[in-house]
């Protein structure tokens, strides 16, 4: 049978959910990215409209530093706290149902933090916010892997990564818009709806391919039954995986520089550059999101082409994006000429998107069909309870840094960004070295019978 026809035709799935011989096309894998690009879309709209409006919680909360800084991290910290459950469940139930449950949770707090009042229940609703998206990825990323082979695996996740940044731009500029104009409570009242409305459409229109369904048979396909892994075989799997640990940990490195920037740059642009809030929160996400929505499906496709003549492709990749993208990261936090932090955010953007464009198709190459949702768990686990650090790290050294002023500890702390990114490129060359003498683009899939008898 073609990889072709392994998803489209008549086949029952576990959880009772089928896919009909007939109702999907060749095209059909495509409108799967399609549609989740928009729930992507919301789910970073709703996080960033938070960063948004920053100065005015500021302005009318009297919150400080610190305290905006919590309101960040609780978020990321929940998110980081449930990744690795919500990944065993996207090995285990209907991803379909996940996702449309997760995007419904989501957007009821979403909705809710319009009626907070005071400091904590801001933290209780991010917080809550934060345990319905981290359903989301190990969910859609595994889905989307199902569709999608080596061959086309990159480009599909590299278009669906585009919506992080399109949703992290027009979150952050409508968000911004809307409560300058209207107070900042408007925004919640928008993006909530909508989670609801998307969450309809993705029950109606989405349906569950079967596990493994787009790998080559040369790379030991699956059992027909496709039995999951018990969770300590699963665990053993991803644990005794030294590659994917290492792209772990870049993770965490890159996306303490991610969080530090989708957190904190409106309000540096506003103290710093002088923007008004409106402009802040476009131009604070506009150079650098655009930059990287243009670059991650370039790099993508670059990533598609490499991995076809060696297996570390699509890491080698992402890691010349990581060792540029240090150097503009130091430039941002350093500078005082408006030209030159435009110019540093766009190519910051650029590299950005390089790296990001392999974050799950780096990971699947290591890891087999019914550990993917679990290694993604992890993955986010790893990288947002290291990301919801930054946020902190620049409030505590905002206020207490050693510098004369607050604005000048806050832009330190910045520049400071770029030593994590060498850190994260580091961790890739780790990977790419392990990944080579493994190489598992041509080696069957570990199973816990191999993981048993290595250790002997």
């Amino acid at each position: 049978m073609s990889l072709e026809t392994r998803h489209t035709g008549s086949s029952k799935l576990r959880g009772g959910a089928s896919i009909s011989s007939g109702s999907l096309g060749p095209s059909y894998k495509w409108w799967v990215v399609f549609m989740l690009w928009w729930v992507c879309f919301l789910n970073y709209a709703d996080r960033q409209a938070i960063g948004s409006v920053v100065p005015l919680l500021a302005r009318d909360f009297e919150f400080d530093a610190v305290q905006l800084g919590l309101i960040g991290s609780s978020f990321a910290w929940v998110y980081a706290l449930m990744a690795p459950t919500a990944g065993l469940m996207a090995d285990r139930a209907v991803r379909k149902r996940l996702l449309v449950w997760a995007c419904v949770v989501w957007s009821f707090f979403t909705l809710a933090t319009a009626w907070c009042g005071n400091l904590w229940m801001f933290v209780t609703v991010r917080a809550l916010t934060g345990l319905g998206e981290t359903f989301y990825f190990p969910a859609a990323m595994a889905l989307i892997s199902d569709y999608h082979g080596s061959r086309s695996r990159s480009r599909a996740m590299s278009w669906h990564q585009s919506a992080v940044y399109a949703g992290t731009i027009l979150g952050s500029w409508i968000a911004a818009l809307l409560a300058e104009r209207q107070g900042w409570r408007v925004p919640f009242f928008l993006f909530g709806p909508l989670g609801f409305a998307l969450a309809v459409v993705l029950w109606q229109c989405l349906r569950e391919p079967q596990r493994g369904a787009a790998e080559d048979p040369n790379q030991a396909p699956l059992p027909e039954s496709g039995a999951p892994l018990s969770v300590g075989e699963t665990l053993r799997q991803i644990l005794r995986t030294p590659a994917a640990l290492l792209l772990m940990g870049a993770f965490l490195c890159a996306n303490f520089v991610a969080v530090i920037f989708l957190t904190w740059t409106p309000t540096f642009l506003v103290q710093k550059f002088h923007y008004n809030i409106g402009a802040a929160g476009l131009t604070g996400t506009f150079y650098i999101h655009l930059a990287s929505a243009l670059a991650v499906p370039f790099a993508g496709w670059l990533a598609d082409r490499l991995v076809r003549h060696q297996a570390t492709g699509r890491m080698l990749v992402q890691t010349l994006g990581l060792l540029a993208g240090a150097a503009f990261v130091f430039v941002v936090g350093n500078t005082d000429n408006t030209t030159t932090l435009l110019l540093a955010m766009t190519c910051f953007g650029l590299c950005k998107g390089f790296y990001d464009s392999g974050i799950f198709a780096s990971l699947y190459d290591a890891i087999e069909p019914r550990a993917r949702g679990t290694a993604a768990g992890l993955m986010n686990s790893i990288g947002w309870g290291g990301g919801a650090l930054g946020p902190l790290f620049v409030g505590f050294a905002s206020k207490y840094g050693g510098k004369p002023s607050a604005l000048e500890n806050m832009s330190n702390a910045i520049a400071f960004g770029a030593l994590f990114y060498l850190a994260a490129a580091a961790c890739l060359i780790g990977a790419m070295l392990v990944f080579r003498k493994r190489n598992r683009l041509t080696q069957k899939w570990p199973t816990p019978m191999d993981s048993a008898e290595s250790k002997v």
